[in-house]
């Protein structure tokens, strides 16, 4: 058995007041069986070193030691790496905790004096003495117990361990055993993993970023359409929906942000009405928070980066609606830090390639060279087909299959054409028609190839830059879509989602991909009805709403995924909130209809109006005239 997770925080939060010397240096000192009443050569710097190595370095990979005492900031929660050697020395010899000691100045001479215990007392803060159990909670936390141990048993071998004696138990410790602890509580199964701790501890400063977050939470405050929006992402596919001017694009940017530290384009900006201290975005990544304020005075949002981020996400790609691409990296650094101006920031840069730079490439010089960023889908396409054993042309072709609407056709390249003033070789489809150049091709096929070449040309590359730096390939990729259904014919709409999520398998098996997707199409809804998972999978809408304070605000719904079926029942329901799947006259005319229905005595003139708007705007097998002709009829108008 191994003490629990839970109890190791409790006991942590008992021993925060305690001096550090009583945890560290008295132990040490007591491990070594320190004379009483005279010195010896005793080397405590060194012995103080392998006793902070031994139970106060949750992290062996890292070079700093857990605050465990005197945590009267939570910000500051980690000893440096030179704690012994001056930390420590600098709290023996202070008045209070000197005079418990024989000890020689600029000596390796100690020893305890007869009445240490009294002089040790007296530095206890506020007199209270030290919890036994809590202190041994924490030093052994990685034992192993036999099963039957009882909290008892654990003050017992911390007694033990460090030779305390009856006056030392008396006088400096309490050896109570807290009141609401249960044996299920204490202990568990497995020995806790540094992972599981450091959701207490939290991490050490020299602890390299997490790689391979995704992100699990949202919040923006004084900025954007609303006061405050919130929203947490599914672990799959996050749909958002919502009128025009609510903020889904805006979600996006700020969601892009958050993983990034860098904005694709124009940077967030408060609200007219936002205080001083309002504007904040808070984000998680993997469930690591951090909390961003907007500074005034330099006009803009503090780097992320800049603080050190403990977690960093996985491949990111972020199709815009402009038809540009943002790419992110973890794996590679698309600028120098000399290029960038960024000589003290090691981070990887998120790179925006416009429509055109993604069709044609984007090179920049640099002190005479030319440094190619990417190669654009015209050049790396007749590259990879051209070789397609050295480059990833058949996951290529695979993707672009998947995409494929199967009502239009498959998307199949075809043998490569030269245009008129134009060097080079140009990709062009299959159609059943005929092969069509690529750049002739209609504006939804172009977003459409576009996508899966830089879905493509973007794990590739980090697969490469991977290799090179001896790294394991990320398995976590977001994808963020804005207004995926843009430029698509409607059986295109139909199966686009479902068929992006079928494409991590033609990249890798083990993949996982978190979409975050804004979407105006009922025909996107709907066609992942099949597929949606409420576990891994989430709907939310933005929606104007009147109020007594601010006339009206925007505020971001959860809102239950509920199968509707027909493309008709999604634009009626309160996703898409249409009265009529119709045009405007047409549901116009059908709810005075359904008014006049309601009425004991319409008049018959009333009737007759409605009906010729009726004629008019419906059409001639319209569901609704059975129902309207009967009225009708009863009421003396003939149909």
């Amino acid at each position: 058995m191994f003490l629990s997770l839970e109890q190791i925080g409790r006991s942590l939060e008992k021993l925060e007041s305690i001096h550090p010397f009583y945890g560290i240096t008295f132990l040490v000192c007591k491990a070594r069986n320190l004379r009483v009443g005279s010195a010896i050569k005793f080397a405590i710097n060194a012995e103080e070193k392998k006793f902070l190595d031994q139970y106060y370095k949750p992290d062996p990979s890292s070079e700093y030691y857990y605050r465990v005492f005197r945590l009267s900031d939570k910000n500051k929660r980690w000893l440096s790496p030179k704690h012994a050697s001056s930390g420590s020395q600098s709290t023996r010899t202070k008045r209070g905790f000197a005079e418990a000691f024989i000890h020689d100045k600029d000596t390796n001479i100690w020893g305890w004096q007869r009445d240490y215990v009294e002089k040790l007392r007296s530095q206890l803060y506020r007199k209270r003495p030290i919890p036994a159990f809590d202190l041994a909670v924490w030093l052994f936390r990685e034992r192993d117990w036999p099963s039957g141990t009882m909290a008892k048993d654990i003050v017992k071998t911390f007694r033990k361990d460090f030779s305390i004696t009856q006056d030392e138990l008396q006088l400096l410790f309490d050896i109570s055993i807290p009141d609401n602890l249960y044996p299920k509580l204490l202990f568990q199964d497995k020995r806790i993993s540094w992972k599981e701790l450091q959701t207490i501890t939290g991490k050490p400063p020299d602890a390299p970023p997490e790689e391979g977050g995704t992100l699990t939470y949202l919040m923006l405050r004084g900025v954007g359409p609303a006061k405050q929006l919130e929203i947490e992402p599914a672990e799959r596919i996050s749909l958002i929906t919502g009128d025009n001017g609510l903020g889904k694009t805006f979600l996006l940017e700020c969601a892009w942000w958050a993983l990034t530290g860098q904005w694709a384009g124009l940077p967030a900006y408060p609200r007219q009405d936002a205080k001083t201290d309002e504007p904040q975005i808070t984000f998680r990544i993997s469930g690591v928070e951090e909390k961003i304020r907007y500074n005034w005075q330099t006009q803009s949002w503090p780097s992320v980066k800049g603080k050190g981020r403990p977690t960093i996400p996985g491949l990111l790609i972020y199709a815009r609606v402009d038809g540009s691409f943002a790419i992110w990296d973890p794996a590679k650094d698309y600028w120098s830090t000399k290029l960038a101006g960024r000589e003290n920031d090691m981070m990887p840069r998120p790179f925006v390639f416009t429509k055109d730079q993604v069709w044609d490439g984007f090179d920049e010089k640099f002190e005479g060279k030319t440094r190619v960023y990417i190669s654009g889908l015209l050049r790396d396409w007749m590259t990879w087909q051209n070789n397609p054993e050295r480059h990833p042309f058949g996951v290529f072709k695979k993707v672009l299959r998947r995409l494929s609407p199967r009502d239009l056709g498959i998307l199949e390249p075809g043998n490569p054409v030269r245009l008129p003033y134009d060097a080079r070789e140009i990709p062009t489809l299959r159609h059943p028609y005929g092969e069509v150049p690529i750049v002739h091709a209609a504006a939804g096929i172009r977003r459409i190839v576009a996508m899966a070449y830089l879905i493509v040309w973007a794990w590739q590359e980090h697969k490469t830059q991977s290799q090179i730096m001896r790294k394991l390939p990320q398995k976590k990729i977001v994808i963020l879509i804005d207004e995926m259904e843009a430029h698509l014919h409607p059986q295109w709409q139909r199966l686009i989602l479902p068929a992006l999520l079928d494409v991590s398998d033609e990249l890798d098996h083990d993949l996982q991909v978190q979409f975050l997707i804004a979407t105006h199409s009922p025909l996107v809804t709907a066609s992942i009805e099949p597929r949606f998972d409420d576990d891994v999978d989430k709907l939310f809408h933005l929606d104007l709403v009147k109020t007594e304070q601010l006339g009206s605000e925007v505020r971001l719904n959860g809102t239950p995924f509920i199968r509707h079926g027909t493309v008709n029942s999604w634009l009626m329901s309160e996703i898409f909130e249409l009265g009529q799947a119709r045009s405007k006259e047409a549901e116009e005319a059908i709810e005075h209809a359904k008014t006049l229905q309601l009425q004991d005595s319409p008049k018959s003139e009333e009737v007759k109006s409605v009906s010729e708007k009726l004629v008019k705007y419906l059409a001639a097998d319209d569901e609704f005239w059975p129902r309207w002709k009967y009225f009708a009829e009863k009421h003396g108008v003939q149909m």
